[in-house]
C-alpha cells in the first residue's frame, strides 16, 4: 500500500495542468481541514495526524476520485473543483494515510521509515501512531457526511461512504492485510492477485466509486468505474512489485498480467466514452512505468 505512480510521466501539457491544479487543491484542502487545534493538542494527536497526512505524496487516490467525478460532467476544464466533491475525494486519502501508519507498526510490517523520513510511530510513539490512524479513519467518514450535508445530496454521499467502508474494511484492505500477515507467500500469480485485490485494489475501487457517486454518476457509470478500479489497483501493485523486485519468482508472469489488466481497465471505461480518457491515461502510465 506504499506504492507511488509517476502520474506525470508521458503526460501532455493539458494533463500536466490538470494534475498541478488538482494536486494543489488536494494539498490545500488537507491542510485547511485538519488545522492545529487552537485549544491545545493532548498527546500530540493532531500533530501526529498532520505529520503523516501532510507528508509529501502523489495523492493518487484523491486524484483518481476527482478524475472519476469529472468523468460524469458534461465539460472538462481546470476550473476549481466543487468543494464538496473535493472534500469527499480527500476522504480516501485519510483512509490511505491511516493504513500506512498502521502498516508501519511493529505488529504489522515493522517499517521505521516512510517517504524518506521516520514512520509515525518512530517520530512519536506506538500508542500515538495507533490513535492517529484511528482518528484519520473516522475523520474520513465525518468529511463525507459533512460534504453530503453541504451538497444537499445525501444519497450520493451515502453511496460514497458505503464504497469507502467496503474498500477499507473486512472485505477489502483490512482483509488483505490479515491475509498478508497470516498466510504463506503466494505460490502463483493468481494467489498473488487475490492479495493485491484486497490489500491494494479495494481502496482504488473505492476512490473511483466515491468520485463517480459524488460526481452524479448513475448505476451503469459506477459499475464501469468499479471494474476500472479493481483492475487498475491490481495492475498498480504488479508495477510496484516489479519496481521493488518483490515476488521475483512471479516477475515474468506479473509483467504480462500488468499489460492485460491495463487493457481490461481501459476497456471497462467504454460506457463513459471520451469522458473516461483521463482515467485511462492513469492506467496506461503503469505499463510505461514497468518497461
Amino acid at each position: 500500500m506504499s506504492a507511488q505512480l509517476n502520474v506525470s510521466a508521458g503526460a501532455g501539457d493539458e494533463s500536466e495542468r490538470w494534475l498541478r491544479a488538482r494536486r494543489d487543491e488536494i494539498e490545500r484542502a488537507l491542510d485547511a481541514s485538519l488545522p492545529p487545534p487552537a485549544d491545545g493538542d493532548p498527546g500530540r494527536l493532531v500533530e501526529s495526524m498532520r505529520y503523516s497526512l501532510l507528508a509529501p505524496g502523489k495523492r493518487l487516490r484523491p486524484l483518481l476520485a476527482l478524475a472519476a467525478a469529472e468523468s460524469q460532467r458534461p465539460t472538462d476544464d481546470a476550473a476549481a473543483t466543487d468543494p464538496n466533491v473535493l472534500r469527499a475525494s480527500c476522504a480516501v486519502e485519510l483512509v490511505h494515510c491511516y493504513s500506512l501508519i498502521h502498516d508501519d507498526l511493529p505488529a504489522m510490517d515493522d517499517d521505521d521509515f516512510r517517504r524518506g523520513r521516520p514512520s509515525n510511530h518512530k517520530a512519536f510513539d506506538e500508542a500515538t501512531a495507533i490513535l492517529a490512524g484511528d482518528a484519520l479513519l473516522t475523520l474520513a467518514f465525518e468529511w463525507l457526511a459533512e460534504a453530503g450535508a453541504a451538497a444537499d445530496r445525501p444519497a450520493a454521499f451515502l453511496t460514497a461512504a458505503r464504497a469507502l467502508a467496503r474498500g477499507a474494511g473486512a472485505r477489502g484492505m483490512v482483509r488483505g492485510q490479515a491475509r498478508d500477515l497470516r498466510e504463506p507467500p503466494p505460490a502463483d500469480v493468481a494467489t498473488l492477485e487475490l492479495l493485491h485485490a484486497e490489500k491494494t485494489a479495494a481502496l482504488f475501487r473505492a476512490a473511483v466509486e466515491i468520485g463517480g457517486a459524488v460526481g452524479g454518476g448513475d448505476a451503469a457509470a459506477l459499475t464501469a468505474l468499479a471494474a476500472f478500479g479493481e483492475r487498475f489497483g491490481v495492475a498498480f501493485q504488479h508495477a510496484d512489485d516489479l519496481d521493488d523486485a518483490d515476488h521475483p519468482a512471479h516477475a515474468a508472469a506479473a509483467r504480462a498480467r500488468l499489460e492485460t489488466l491495463v487493457d481490461e481497465a481501459v476497456r471497462s471505461l467504454a460506457p463513459l466514452g471520451g469522458r473516461g480518457d483521463r482515467l485511462a491515461g492513469f492506467a496506461r502510465r503503469l505499463v510505461a512505468r514497468a518497461r
